[in-house]
């Protein structure tokens, strides 16, 4: 079943850089009594993903925080060592905390998987960006395919 406005975020964990090397984060501890913007790309230096996608969360950084989001992350199916570099080439500093879906469970959980075996990828995740309040979903904007319009970070700052 998909999120959707309303519901609770599911319990899950994602994988994170630190300075100690790679160490899990659960949602609880991502959303508990915090504002979170939590995005997601279908793949790291792809395209429009590196293009465009994050590439607005940084600039927007800043302007979304001010309007009272706490935390800004980026999710993809891809493993943390990948992650970390993308957001190192990105230039996400500490604006985004950019977080490892490596098995595509918590693309599951939220019912936002998407198969792209056809194009070599394998299972990943739609694109899509949730404002969370407190561990709900108070908006779920999921892209149509090849779309690129209601997660992007201006869209999203017009929402907060």
């Amino acid at each position: 079943m998909t999120i959707k406005v309303g519901d609770k975020m599911p319990d899950g964990k994602f994988t994170r850089m630190t300075k100690d090397g790679p160490q899990k984060i659960t949602t609880e501890e991502l959303f508990k009594g915090k504002t979170v913007v939590l995005f997601s790309v279908p793949g790291a230096f792809t395209p429009t993903c590196d293009a465009k996608h994050l590439p607005g969360f940084v600039e927007l950084a800043d302007q979304i925080k001010h309007k009272g989001v706490d935390t800004i992350a980026c999710t993809a199916v891809n493993d943390v060592f990948v992650m970390n570099a993308w957001g190192k080439s990105g230039g996400v500093g500490d604006k985004i905390l950019m977080l490892a879906d490596g098995n595509a469970d918590y693309a599951k959980a939220l019912g936002l998987e998407l198969d792209a075996t056809g194009y070599g990828m394998g299972l990943r995740g739609q694109r899509f960006a949730l404002i969370v309040k407190d561990g709900v979903a108070t908006h779920v904007n999921i892209e149509g395919p090849g779309e690129f319009k209601v997660s992007a970070a201006d869209y999203v700052l017009k929402q907060l």
